[in-house]
């Protein structure tokens, strides 16, 4: 998930939203914030983050140019799913209504 969380939005809603989006989707994830100054008013935070489908931060890098790498257990996942099988209960070719 790429991203260009202001400072301000950055701090409080950035990994909550990241965690949540891991848990009610059951999948790991790899969330690239952009870093730096844009402009004179308009600065990126980075924060980016590796999100187990526990919700769990494996990594997260520092407020930076940088990398966060973390290793991704398939093994973990397939349990997670087996253990809180959420995803099979979703009803097949129910669209939204117009």
């Amino acid at each position: 998930m790429p991203s260009a969380f202001t400072l301000y939005t950055v701090k409080d809603h950035w990994h909550p939203v990241l965690r949540a989006r891991a848990i009610e989707n059951q999948c790991f994830v790899v969330a690239a914030g952009q870093f730096g100054q844009h402009n004179a008013k308009r600065w990126t935070y980075g924060k980016s983050v590796v999100v187990d489908p526990w919700g769990i931060v494996l990594a997260q890098a520092p407020d930076r140019e940088s990398l966060a790498l973390a290793e991704v257990d398939l093994d973990a996942l397939a349990k997670i799913r087996a253990d809180l099988p959420a995803l099979r209960q979703r009803l097949e070719g129910v669209t939204e209504p117009a």
